[in-house]
């Protein structure tokens, strides 16, 4: 039976590498809806929930406005008359592999579909929080620690413009439903982040890494033996997101570790731990940066009492365990 003394949480984009985290950890005490269209996240991220009581998915493409309450299948949570309680909007394409593919829906993603998430807010009276990003900034030129008043500098019109541009709009925009409705709407901005359940086949550079190493093929890194880029394993930033949430803070809020990593070390420990005979090579650059700065996360720490606490060490042997484990869906041999 459905505890109808849990709050209602809808999360967009609830099905995709970060959203499923943040359903696996709220679900344990209140009434879960995901909404997503599966254009870039994957059914084997939730198969798991979809037997619970307390979680529901809808798919929905959120470029298109949505009447929840209208739903038979969300009537156990009563949701036409008690509403939503929290919103976490993340609907969007993450991975850059997919700004060329799909730069239309990446950015009506961040206009339409976060005015139709806003609105669900607004009608409902409920707390809001937009999953921003580190691309925010652009590309940082130095490794000082980026702060939130940092504007940053990003090309509104290149070839990341959907993503980058789209998130500064996705800002602007929740700021003023704020203002405007007087709503509780929160930014966190997330960096690079990593684990279980990203897709092996969206470019991204540890699933690439895990990927080559499995398939015994060289590990390319775009850039030299310098390059380095911080990393935060998912189930901290998923802290985070909950934390801010439930804090009086609107941010926006830096998510994310403030350690840089060289990225050859990473490639290296990846070989080792899949005990693979892989060869690190380093390429040209590529046209986007791997990494964004480094956060400075003290006001996560004043404002939120959050920091990583799992070890890049951990999170790679979670990540190379989860990716062994489903290799085979993308074609992957040993």
């Amino acid at each position: 039976m459905v505890d109808l003394n849990r709050k209602n949480i809808l999360i967009t984009g609830g099905a995709g590498f970060i959203g499923s985290h943040l359903a696996d950890a709220l679900v344990r005490d209140h009434n879960v809806v995901v909404l997503d269209n599966f254009i870039t996240s994957q059914e084997l991220n939730i198969d798991h929930l979809l037997s619970n009581y307390n979680y529901k998915f809808i798919r929905h493409d959120l470029r298109f406005p949505i009447d929840l309450s209208q739903l038979p299948e969300l009537e156990a949570f009563r949701v036409r008359s008690i509403g939503f309680h929290e919103i976490y909007h993340l609907a969007c394409p993450t991975s850059p592999k997919y700004f060329n593919k799909y730069p239309i829906e990446t950015a009506l993603a961040n206009s339409h579909a976060t005015a139709n998430a806003l609105d669900i807010a607004v009608r409902n009276g409920a707390k809001f929080m937009l999953a921003s990003s580190a691309a925010i900034y652009g590309f940082h030129k130095d490794n000082a620690p980026i702060t939130e008043d940092y504007w940053g500098e990003v090309n509104p019109i290149g070839p990341r413009s959907s993503y980058d541009e789209g998130k500064r709009f996705a800002e602007a925009l929740t700021v003023n439903y704020r203002h405007t409705y007087k709503i509780d709407a929160k930014i966190a901005r997330i960096f690079k982040t990593f684990g279980p359940r990203m897709r092996l086949d969206d470019g991204r550079m540890i699933p690439d890494f895990i990927v080559s190493a499995l398939n015994s093929k060289p590990l390319n890194i775009y850039g030299d033996e310098y390059l380095s880029a911080t990393f935060c394993y998912i189930d901290d930033i998923v802290e985070g997101l909950i934390r801010l949430m439930n804090s009086d803070d609107a941010g926006p809020i830096n998510l994310g570790s403030d350690h840089f990593h060289r990225v050859s070390d990473i490639a290296k420990r990846v070989v080792e731990l899949t005990g693979s005979k892989s060869q690190v090579e380093y390429k040209g650059a590529l046209s986007y940066p791997y990494e964004f700065g480094v956060p400075d996360i003290t006001r996560a720490k004043e404002s939120l009492g959050w920091f990583p606490l799992i070890s890049i060490e951990d999170g790679l042997n979670k990540s190379i365990e989860y990716m062994k484990a489903h290799y085979r869906l993308y074609g992957i041999r040993q």
